[in-house]
């Protein structure tokens, strides 16, 4: 859709209602479907996301890439930036969105071959620039290094935002799909 579509019923278009929904980049929800979208980009992968996908990005080269997203900079009011982001990954059973039903349970596990942890790197609002690249850092970790990863409750890996700089460094934006790439091989 391209957001010009009118509503039936109500004077408004779909970009009104894009505007409404989605146009405070800040909140946690927006900022990993920006981030869901900066890594789709990245690897030239231009499908649109489907929510129940078993991982958030497919490659052209079929590399199968989880996105989690993190900052210190959230869209209320804060008196000091929010703590280093942290992810619980939890084990899945494949969903099929063509067939409407999960895979068989022996299919539990880490579904992607690699996980991109892409963190906005802003400390205050008024540094803030969700559509500058430079201000966003990309760890790349292989599900190897996921399933490394100590566990929590319901055997998900926590990955904290020390354990990811530690497993991987963080790379800019242009190099982003040289690294996902280089993870996928491993």
């Amino acid at each position: 859709m391209s957001g010009h579509e009118p509503f039936s019923g109500l004077e408004a278009t779909l970009l009104d209602f894009w505007r409404f929904a989605m146009s405070d980049l800040r909140t946690n929800t927006v900022r990993g479907y920006l981030a869901e979208f900066l890594v789709a980009r990245a690897m030239g992968a231009l499908a649109t996301r489907v929510e129940w996908d078993s991982y958030d990005v497919l490659s052209p080269e079929n590399i199968r890439i989880e996105v989690k997203a993190g900052g210190y900079v959230q869209a209320w009011t804060q008196t000091r930036p929010s703590g280093n982001p942290s992810w619980d990954i939890p084990q899945t059973i494949p969903f099929d969105p063509e067939t409407g039903k999960y895979l068989p349970e022996a299919q539990r596990g880490f579904q992607a071959d690699v996980y991109v942890f892409a963190v906005h790197e802003a400390r205050t609002h008024a540094d803030y620039e969700a559509l500058n690249l430079a201000q966003w850092t990309f760890h790349v970790l292989d599900r190897a290094q996921i399933e490394a990863m100590p566990r929590g409750v319901r055997n998900q890996a926590l990955a904290t935002f020390q354990r990811v700089r530690e497993a991987a460094r963080g790379v800019a934006y242009e190099a982003l799909p040289a690294e996902v790439r280089k993870s996928a091989e491993s």
